[in-house]
């Protein structure tokens, strides 16, 4: 695995457990699934975005948005 994909891998499980952290209720797995069902995870996983570099908090943002009003454009 090179830096880019370990970058994108962390990032994914950080929105996951930041998911989890915000609602006790939820598995891993129901949180990998909606971040790997996610908007947010294509533009980290679009090496022009380079989402991946940002801090995690960030990226959560999106995702948060994109939970709460729906797909981002």
């Amino acid at each position: 695995m090179n830096e880019v994909m370990e970058m994108k891998a962390y990032m994914v499980n950080k929105l996951a457990m930041m998911l989890m952290e915000h609602d006790r209720e939820m598995s891993m797995e129901q949180a990998l699934g909606i971040v790997f069902n996610s908007d947010t995870y294509q533009k980290i996983m679009n090496d022009k975005t380079r989402l991946y570099y940002q801090s995690p908090l960030y990226v959560f943002s999106f995702l948060d948005q994109e939970l709460k009003l729906g797909k981002m454009n």
